[in-house]
């Protein structure tokens, strides 16, 4: 596989924006970076895991944004450059230390990259962590092409170190996850060592103690907002901004990020280059007041193109109050007055008929026989697909398991759950099994809440469910929380052994790190019985015995218990293309519709690998699909599954 170390300075090759970014952490001399894997920022830590030994890197899959921040931090107090990258709900996680991170400062170079995800793709919502820079008082750059994305990421050490503070560096899923033409710079040879400095008197400097004490935070906040002036100073020159147009244009658009892509193909498309203006905006907050006077000032139509919350907006909007006369009366469109959805992922097409609608052009429309052509075959369509868990996913079981036991428990017992591949435990895949379904670990913090309310009269079975890597990143406080105060809830790991939702990165329960460098696993069970916890440990293919404890469990009631459902993901290296069993289905015995199963195979339990056969009225095995995990066999009621251990299973 190709590293993104490889070719030579002047030479174009074809990157992923997130590989962009990690080149352009090289090029700069990025000497430790850290994160929790997240959708869609992952690429950027596991680029640059893959050159750690080659680079002579430290690298680390930290246990939660907060820590991360934290270990990139220690990398810039020691006069080194750090990186830490996240998604966007991550810098939720991180933002206790990061207000504290921003108002000290750093002092080796370091970058925050927050990779969001408009249109919430692979995300449980469309949060805008753009708000932070301005709340928390520190740059932010946005890149609006590959190239950028390499080039910014280079800059924003060189700006962290001038300014002596973190710089975010925003993406966005179409940035971070689509391709692009990127001209190589030279790698970074420096090798700086390790010094941190911590002698001196606290006077809220940069040399001694890193601390941000009452009798400092005065001066430090006073000096936070220089920076930040300073900040301003130099995007007024930054060569990352751009203007195309006329000097008077009839609309001038200010946009940012990939926003800024979109912008120029609906100019394209409408031919109306020579009516309007584009002022790409890579530094946008804190926003350069005198360039943005001088474009300003020329126009008095101004439509403001952002993805999520009219950020860019609204800054702009204020600027112009501060500037008054001389800008002057100025008409905005945006997403304030409706013109531009503050919801999903724009396009090309959106920004069309916005520009269209503004200047009264028509869009061009696509010749009559092509969409006709295209309705006919939207007409015929591909059949509709439900979300559902992978072929041999242990957590399908799992639910099938939980479901059934408090089904038969027969006392309207509930499960709280969160975010992972178990998030489909909410849908028909799982059963409808989940009822509340929020951040990482406020599954079991709710089920710790809901424990505590026998005394109002609520005694329905309270259980909670997580994943190996959840449950280190924000379960532990929470189950702390629940054993501290004896709430009557039960607590199931879904234990895949490994961050699979986001490509199978290692966690602290398991025993590489990101490196591949040998790491210190630890026991989930031990840490939950540390806690004082009742643990049992099952599993989750194993379908009689995890509903048997499932229903003890059940029946005992009290106190925190812990169900550990230990399954390796079907999907996970180690076990993809190796099947437990293999799997086999005898038509004669298979009755179908007459079964009296109500076709429980394909109708309910509902594995891709199963396969409703409309002409013979049978199920069917799709050997293809099949992972040969063996559970549907002990579901089927008349014997007509059988599997069979294979050679390595």
């Amino acid at each position: 596989m190709p590293t993104v170390t490889q070719g030579r300075p002047g030479e174009s090759r074809l990157l992923q924006g997130n590989e962009a970014i990690a080149r352009g952490a090289l090029e700069a001399g990025v000497r430790v970076a850290a994160a929790y894997p997240g959708t869609p920022s992952s690429e950027i830590i596991e680029n640059l895991a893959r050159v750690a030994e080659e680079r002579d890197l430290y690298v680390e899959w930290s246990i939660n944004e907060k820590v991360a921040l934290e270990v990139a931090a220690a990398a810039s107090f020691s006069e080194l450059r750090s990186l830490c990258a996240m998604k966007q709900v991550g810098v939720n996680v991180a933002a206790d230390f990061l207000l504290h991170l921003a108002q000290y400062g750093t002092r080796g170079g370091m970058i925050l990259v927050s990779c969001e995800d408009p249109g919430a793709l692979s995300s449980s919502n469309e949060g805008d962590s753009r708000q932070y820079a301005r709340m928390m008082e520190f740059p932010m750059l946005e890149p609006a092409d590959f190239q950028e994305a390499k080039d910014i990421t280079k800059w924003a050490f060189e700006l962290s170190e001038e300014i002596r503070n973190v710089v975010m560096v925003r993406s966005v899923t179409r940035m971070s996850h689509a391709s692009g033409k990127v001209v190589l710079g030279e790698l970074s040879e420096s090798r700086p060592e390790a010094r941190f400095n911590y002698e001196g008197p606290m006077t809220g400097q940069m040399e001694g103690p890193v601390a941000t004490m009452p009798n400092t935070i005065i001066y430090m906040h006073g000096r936070q907002q220089d920076k930040l002036k300073r900040t301003a100073e130099i995007f007024e020159d930054s060569p990352f901004n751009r203007y195309v147009g006329s000097e008077r244009p009839e609309l001038l658009i200010v946009t940012s990020s990939v926003c800024h892509l979109y912008c120029k193909e609906a100019v394209h498309m409408l031919g109306i280059g020579e009516r309007v203006g584009l002022l790409k905006l890579a530094t946008t907050w804190p926003l350069p007041p005198r360039l943005l006077e001088k474009h300003l000032a020329a126009n008095d139509r101004v439509l403001v193109v952002e993805e999520l919350l009219p950020f860019l907006e609204e800054n702009i909007k204020v600027l112009t109050a501060e500037l008054g006369e001389t800008v002057g009366n100025i008409k905005f469109y945006g997403k304030k007055d409706g013109s531009i959805p503050s919801v999903h992922e724009l396009n090309p097409d959106i920004i069309a008929k916005v520009l269209a609608d503004i200047l009264g052009v028509d869009v061009p429309m696509p010749p009559e026989a092509y969409t006709r052509e295209v309705k006919e075959a939207a007409a015929v369509g591909a059949p509709p697909r439900m979300n559902t868990f992978c072929p041999g996913c242990p957590h399908r079981a799992s639910f099938w398991s939980i479901h059934n036991a408090l089904a038969m428990d027969d006392r309207k017992g509930f499960v709280c759950g969160d975010i992972g591949c178990y998030s489909m435990g909410i849908f028909p895949a799982g059963f409808e099994t989940l009822k509340t379904l929020h951040a990482m670990g406020s599954g079991t913090g709710l089920a710790s809440g809901f424990g505590q309310l026998g005394p109002f009269g609520l005694n329905q079975p309270v259980l909670s469910v997580c994943g190996d890597s959840t449950f280190f990143h924000a379960v532990i406080p929470a189950l702390a929380n629940a054993v501290h105060h004896n709430s009557d809830i039960i607590l199931v790991v879904m234990d895949n052994s490994g961050t699979a939702m986001t490509g199978f990165q290692p966690h602290p329960g398991l025993t590489q790190g990101a490196m591949g460098n040998d790491a210190q696993a630890i026991d989930i069970g031990e840490v939950c019985r540390g806690m004082g916890a009742d643990v049992k440990v099952c599993d989750p293919f194993d379908l009689d015995r995890t509903r048997s404890t499932l229903l003890d469990m059940l029946e005992n009631g009290k106190g925190v218990q812990v169900l550990i459902l230990k399954q390796i993901c079907a999907l996970s290296p180690e076990k993809k293309s190796k099947k437990m069993f293999e799997m086999s289905l005898d038509p004669e015995i298979c009755l179908g519709d007459t079964c009296g199963c109500n076709r429980l195979c394909t109708r309910s339990f509902r594995c891709p690998g199963l396969v409703w056969d409309k002409i013979e009225k049978k199920a069917m095995i799709d050997e293809v699909m099949c992972a040969g995990c063996g559970v549907c066999a002990s579901i089927c009621p008349s014997g007509a599954i059988t599997a069979s251990v294979t050679e390595g299973g």
